[in-house]
């Protein structure tokens, strides 16, 4: 289908009739605030910006969208890093209010809306005990995150976001409703566990949740300069360490408090630690990791949401981001040679590197069993420019293609979805690899005009 409809003033007056949430224009005085997404250099005009309150909002403008050829971009309540949940001139489809969590305590299990938060959800579970595996941010959004797969905490003990995911409710690109499971639409089921937003448009999520209550961990940082030793210690240590314990490598700057001043405007590799077993063994369990020298270490019992939220302050909305990725099967030593040269180069406090393992629980999955491609792999990279100032929007993006450069030789090749940019159909297929053309073969069944395009795009 061409979507070459162009949104008029004449539609506001029939779409507000069908729509029960806000129905916002570039003449209304919200437009401006409403088209603001999480990463400021994103700056796209939408023809028109539906905020949905229910499904039947979501119906309405997906029929009215689709009967008047225009462009849709589909937004949830998060990040997205690319700036896809914007479009110029279409309609943008706003998840965000859409806000609901249910715990069921009989099975343990929960049913989030589409415009949740993560730190909504920890809110609602951690008074019974429980967890979905998430991300290292509360205020990722849930849609985003597990339609891309889902890396974080809690992926070594209970695998991915999609591996905890029972079902979903979702709006197809004809305007139907569909509950989707491994026992109803199977392979539509297996595509939206990794495939992203390409398939139709996810109203609720229902997933399994785990037991965790309170956590062991915090940062420990050592000189830049021994990023390549940190580096091939930790290459051994965390595929070997027993479950309970996960935690992320990084290079990046302190930028200032809660950390003391000696640390401030310094660059370090850091790694990010979260231990779910019995706090009465971290002693034992972190010794070996303490063994290493950090020059700061702030370990310590916490709940579970208070590890989520440690670096909401630091990262809020409105900041200039520009991301590259790759996923890696080694960290050998030319990769560490070149965190070593990059980590030492970082542009602004807030721009940073991170090397998410994917091993335990995360791996043992084939590749074949959700979309999600590179469970073969080691560590899931990405590299983040960032920083308030738009003026060093060039400086930020030069350093983060020039370390991705450097690294991308000796990567698996393709990259976590949630990760990318708009970087180009290659990337995409890279990223998918094996289970592309059967990703293209549900796009076709269900989506077989495109309507969903606006994305990490499969094209039918």
């Amino acid at each position: 289908m061409e979507l070459t409809g162009t949104v008029d003033t004449t539609m506001k007056e029939v779409l507000s009739k069908e729509i029960k949430g806000q129905v916002i224009f570039p003449e209304d005085k919200i437009y401006e605030e409403a088209r603001k997404v999480y990463n400021a250099m994103i700056n796209k005009h939408p023809g028109m910006i539906i905020k949905c309150i229910d499904t039947a909002d979501v119906i309405a403008a997906v029929n009215f969208a689709r009967e008047n050829k225009l462009l849709i971009a589909i937004r949830g309540g998060g990040h997205n890093g690319g700036g896809l949940g914007l479009c110029d001139g279409g309609m943008v489809i706003d998840l965000s209010e859409i806000k609901f969590v249910r715990v069921n305590a009989e099975d343990s299990t929960v049913t989030v809306g589409a415009g949740n938060l993560w730190g909504e959800v920890d809110h609602a579970t951690h008074p019974f005990g429980l967890a979905v595996p998430s991300g290292m941010i509360s205020t990722t959004g849930v849609a985003g995150l597990t339609l891309g797969g889902g890396v974080g905490y809690l992926a070594r003990k209970y695998g991915l976001t999609i591996d905890s995911l029972l079902e979903v409710d979702m709006v197809m690109a004809d305007g139907t409703y569909l509950t989707v499971n491994n026992h109803q639409y199977p392979d539509l089921f297996w595509a939206i566990r990794g495939g992203g937003g390409n398939f139709g448009i996810v109203t609720s999520f229902k997933f399994q949740a785990h037991p965790v209550k309170t956590v062991y961990g915090g940062p420990m940082l050592w000189p830049i300069e021994k990023v390549e030793e940190v580096m091939e210690w930790y290459d051994a240590f965390i595929e070997n360490a027993e479950e309970d314990l996960n935690g992320f490598i990084a290079t990046m700057i302190i930028p200032g408090p809660p950390f003391p001043d000696f640390l401030h405007n310094k660059q370090f590799c850091g790694i990010v630690w979260c231990y779910l077993g019995d706090p009465k063994n971290a002693e034992k369990v972190f010794k070996p990791i303490k063994d290493r020298k950090p020059i700061f270490e702030h370990l310590g019992e916490m709940p579970y949401p208070a590890i989520q939220t440690l670096f909401d302050g630091l990262m809020p909305p409105g900041l200039q981001w520009y991301w590259r990725a790759d996923f890696f099967n080694e960290l050998g030593p030319e990769v560490r040679k070149q965190h070593k040269i990059f980590g030492s180069q970082i542009p602004t406090p807030l721009s940073q590197m991170h090397l998410y393992p994917i091993n335990g629980a995360a791996s043992r999955k084939k590749n074949s069993e959700t979309a999600w491609a590179y469970r073969d792999a080691k560590y899931a990279g990405v590299i983040v420019g960032v920083d308030p100032d738009p003026g060093n929007a060039v400086k930020i993006t030069k350093w983060c293609k020039d370390y991705w450069e450097a690294l991308h030789p000796h990567s698996a090749g393709g990259a976590y979805s949630n990760f990318l940019m708009n970087e180009g159909e290659e990337r995409i297929k890279a990223s998918y690899k094996g289970n592309y053309d059967r990703l293209v073969e549900v796009k076709r069944k269900y989506d077989p005009d495109n309507l969903f395009r606006v994305n990490q795009n499969i094209k039918p």
